[in-house]
């Protein structure tokens, strides 16, 4: 099935501008089609791989603890 939903780039996440029908835990893909997508900041591919290993390793010395609250979909897209 294929659907076009405009969506917002907010904080991480790509938050829908209309309500979607999709199941809980429904796989989609991306298209991403914009003129506004920035380049990175840092150009050398070095430093580039250097600051992700930084950030992956400080995601496995830091990880979700298994008791952290979780947040409904609605909770996480709450539009003020």
């Amino acid at each position: 099935m294929s659907q076009v939903i405009r969506a917002v780039f907010h904080n991480g996440a790509f938050v829908p501008e209309q309500p979607c029908d999709f199941a809980e835990g429904s796989e989609v893909q991306l298209t991403i089609q914009s003129s506004r997508i920035l380049p990175p900041g840092e150009k050398d591919p070095e430093e580039r791989r250097r600051i992700l290993s930084e950030v992956v390793e400080n995601m496995r010395r830091h990880p979700f603890p298994e008791k952290a609250p979780r947040f409904t979909r609605e909770e996480m897209h709450e539009r003020r």
